[in-house]
């Protein structure tokens, strides 16, 4: 397997972490050999490793009844392979105790606003293994779950996450999902605290091309989500909150390296890795190299940034409604969810 150098420094040397974002075995066993210590999937990752590999998965489908419905089938299929996937970190998170070795597994994405048939799916996901990380999104009706599935002693992970309001939102309910859980004597899980980097990076330049912000850069656009992180990140000390923030979504090795240091749980996809496989050491920590003020002020002229990026720039009922948050949706349904429901057994 080929060794990765720049990852292992991060994982073995630094205060970060870092989990493999890809549902497609070989890699997994090679991100693991490289010191990643979790998975985040999706629907999208799911049904890509699945119509990249139908003969290896499907012989491990064949007990799905041809008689279910779409949405069952589609959660089924997401099961087969999730907990094949999730049998290769379990001797990590039986060695660490809980605090890494989980595989995420997403509830139907075309549910993000009913906050019922997340949790009953939330609490079957949680189910398929010890080290199962349910997958919300962050919308209001997301977050009423997140607290719901901490006080049950779940562990999640927030995801289609973009935003300093989002961030702080999963930090406040993952609290109060805490706080009931030890009222109740209840062992606490884990919640990581998803903000997707690259994601908000590609919103905040359609836009700024459409407005022809011709002041904004493309350096500075590719920023944007360092500087969401960083002030979530500020603030997740201030006040002492408990979530693991998780940048995801990455574009460049830049995403890597800009956060590399910080007590953050990283998700990199393959590709990512890639990127950073020629650095030359000795490696250097960035994390607190701040975003410069000139770049912050350029981004803050577009509003959706500034909508994104101030503490109270958004209203949790508004979450589901932010632009990337749709786009994300959309992509995790209809590219995603959507083939898995289609797929033939």
């Amino acid at each position: 397997m080929a060794e990765n150098k720049y990852l292992k420094w991060l994982a073995h040397e630094t205060q970060s972490n870092w989990w493999h974002d890809s549902a497609i075995p070989e890699e997994l066993d090679e991100a693991i050999s490289n010191g990643a210590v979790g998975l985040t999937t999706n629907p999208f990752l799911v049904r890509t490793s699945l119509f990249a590999m139908p003969g290896f998965w499907k012989p491990m489908l064949k007990d799905i009844p041809k008689s279910i419905n779409p949405a069952q089938k589609a959660e089924e299929i997401a099961k087969v392979i999730t907990v094949y996937l999730a049998k290769k970190l379990l001797p990590i998170y039986e060695r660490t105790q809980g605090e890494q070795g989980y595989a995420c597994a997403q509830v139907n994405p075309g549910k993000a606003g009913d906050a019922d048939i997340m949790l009953d799916m939330a609490r079957r996901l949680a189910k398929w293994s010890p080290n199962i990380a349910v997958k919300l999104p962050v919308t209001q009706a997301g977050l009423e779950v997140l607290e719901e599935c901490v006080a049950e002693g779940l562990t999640v992970t927030a995801t289609a996450s973009f935003t300093v309001p989002q961030a702080l939102a999963i930090g406040d309910r993952h609290m109060k999902g805490l706080a009931r859980a030890k009222k109740n004597n209840i062992k606490q899980g884990k919640c990581f605290a998803v903000i997707m980097v690259g994601r908000l990076d590609d919103y905040i330049r359609d836009v700024a091309h459409d407005r022809k912000a011709s002041n904004v850069r493309e350096s500075d656009i590719i920023q944007a989500g360092i500087a969401a992180i960083m002030r979530s990140y500020d603030i997740y000390h201030e006040r002492k909150y408990e979530a693991i923030l998780m940048p995801a979504g990455k574009r460049g090795a830049y995403h890597i390296k800009s956060l590399s240091g910080a007590k953050m749980v990283m998700s990199i996809a393959p590709k990512i890795a890639k990127m950073v496989m020629d650095e030359k050491g000795p490696y250097k920590e960035h994390m607190h190299e701040p975003v410069a003020k000139d770049v912050i002020a350029r981004l803050m002229t577009i509003p959706e940034f500034v909508r994104g990026y101030e503490p109270d720039g958004m209203r949790p009922e508004e979450f589901i409604t932010y632009g990337v948050m749709q786009k994300t949706l959309a992509q995790f349904v209809e590219a995603g969810w959507g083939p898995m429901e289609g797929f033939d057994l």
